[in-house]
């Protein structure tokens, strides 16, 4: 049996025309949000110091009360762009992945060519540059994240990868329709974030509301469903975004035809902050007891 052809969607930007009707399915809510692939038009698009022929659609960004923890932009490179400073923040690390085109990246010294597919997570203050050498525009996930150092655990290393050559780890009792393609090892606890591919066969589900810490970020690569997001039914396709606050339950029917794919983040493998973000007392190191005296 051939297997099916992975597909990517990348948003191209432009705008409507003048007769279009507003209606549309853009929401945000305490809980959650849903950006349709409808938004990402031209004049919704940023910019970022020492990015050369470049413009990007912000997905998220840390909103207190709502999802803290991480970034999401859709970067999207002319040939010829790129930059060699691109990451101004050196506690913040980072994960790409691209939809369209193919990036030359280079990390500490090292060239590596990401096509559809490709993946790299990026520790913090590491070193490396991004060029579109190609011929035609490059559109990646750009998702950051401020790195939540253990004491006693060392930063994690830097991985490229490709999606297409990892196979996916199905969910238990399912038969395969619900799956997860993993880039990190979930035992290694060096990581605080985790960036995955989440594939549904038609007629798939998530048959039950998941209400847990976790934040997310989902954009749908492949396909359609309908999904549940705090107490709504919302139907999504190749192109949308949603984006959910901790504890916002969820769950999943992918009706097909064919096969729902999203890019997921979420924040994993930390205490929850008990004060404001850098005020933590670490614990003092363990008292040696002297054994009593005879």
């Amino acid at each position: 049996m051939t297997a099916p052809q992975t597909s990517y969607y990348a948003p191209e930007g432009g705008h409507p025309p003048q007769s279009q009707l507003l209606t549309d399915r853009a929401v945000f809510t305490d809980a959650y949000a849903v950006i349709p692939k409808g938004t990402m038009r031209d004049i919704v698009t940023s910019f970022l110091p020492f990015w050369e022929r470049t413009r990007l659609w912000v997905l998220s960004r840390p909103l207190s009360g709502f999802a803290e923890t991480f970034s999401q932009y859709i970067m999207e490179v002319q040939p010829g762009g790129g930059s060699d400073h691109p990451e101004t923040d050196a506690g913040a690390e980072g994960v790409l992945f691209v939809v369209d085109g193919e990036a030359t990246l280079t990390v500490e010294g090292e060239t590596h060519v990401l096509r559809e597919g490709g993946y790299a997570f990026l520790p913090p203050a590491t070193l490396w540059t991004l060029r579109n050498t190609g011929s035609k525009a490059l559109r990646f996930h750009w998702i950051r994240k401020a790195y939540e150092a253990v004491p006693g655990l060392p930063h994690p290393e830097v991985i490229i990868a490709n999606e297409q050559d990892i196979a996916p780890t199905p969910m238990p009792g399912t038969d395969g329709k619900w799956a997860t393609t993993r880039f990190v090892d979930p035992s290694d606890l060096r990581h605080d974030m985790h960036v995955t591919v989440v594939t549904f066969e038609p007629g798939a589900v998530i048959p039950f509301a998941e209400t847990h810490v976790m934040e997310h970020g989902l954009y749908v690569l492949e396909g359609k469903a309908v999904y549940r997001l705090n107490q709504d039914w919302v139907e999504v396709e190749a192109g949308d975004y949603m984006w959910l606050r901790a504890f916002c339950p969820q769950a999943c029917y992918a009706g097909g035809p064919g096969r729902f794919r999203y890019l997921l983040y979420k924040d994993v493998n930390r205490h929850m902050a008990l004060r404001p973000s850098g005020t933590a007392q670490p614990m003092p190191a363990p008292r040696k007891v002297s054994a009593p005296a005879a």
